[in-house]
């Protein structure tokens, strides 16, 4: 009798047992940074192009860029700030990857102004252009109006020793040097007290919006290595 009433009792719950299981997270290698809360640090979603809520322009600072991509033709020129990507983004945290398998600008030469490296270029255009909705000249064009729409910080553009700062005061830097661009749409990102990059949400017209999703930088100060 009692191995019956166990064996009905187990028949009842297994199928609920799969209803308690871990829920999965998103793999990505920054989440063990305590300094730097990933700003995309959220799960990939599915969906065709143009179907996103804003674009992220990140602008790495090129001596951390150059420290782990040695090689990248970007770091011979001794850059600031070079351009990552126009990265579309959603309210929710998410953001759509690798959205069609169509072709890039015929003639990628012509963007060496933002990309030098061309292999960034075409990674660049699989993973985010594809979900633009744009064709491939349209989003390096747009990547690059995004781009050149920023101006440096003086205390950056001219940066000759390592210096560190509180996140806080970089971005009111930023947005001295860009009236237009208030502190609601700017976010840091860093990595090991470092400063890795500086970003930008914009709306599909590539006006500043403030940033729904995206998180900065909680380390107190960083360090900023020149170029």
């Amino acid at each position: 009798m009692k191995q019956r009433i166990f064996s009905a009792l187990l028949a009842l719950l297994l199928p609920l047992a799969g209803c308690y299981s871990r829920p999965q997270t998103a793999n990505n290698p920054d989440t063990s940074k305590t300094d730097n809360p990933p700003p995309r640090a959220h799960a990939r979603s599915a969906g065709a192009g143009g179907g996103f809520d804003f674009y992220l322009l990140n602008l790495s600072w090129s001596p951390e860029f150059c420290h782990s991509h040695p090689n990248a033709a970007e770091c011979a020129v001794h850059a600031n700030f070079i351009l990552h990507g126009l990265w579309p983004q959603n309210d929710n945290g998410s953001y759509p990857e690798n959205c069609s398998n169509d072709p890039g600008p015929a003639d990628p030469t012509q963007y060496k102004d933002i990309y030098l490296d061309q292999g960034l270029l075409a990674h660049e255009w699989k993973t985010h252009g594809t979900c633009s909705g744009l064709n491939a000249d349209n989003f390096f064009n747009a990547a690059r109006t995004a781009f050149h729409s920023v101006a440096i910080p003086h205390a950056l553009s001219g940066l000759t020793a390592q210096i560190s700062l509180p996140p806080e005061q970089i971005l009111g830097d930023f947005t001295a040097a860009n009236p237009n661009i208030p502190r609601a749409s700017l976010a840091l990102s860093c990595g090991n007290n470092y400063l890795t990059a500086i970003e930008v949400c914009l709306d599909k017209s590539l006006h500043p919006i403030a940033c729904p999703s995206v998180r900065s930088c909680r380390a107190n100060t960083v360090r900023i290595p020149p170029p």
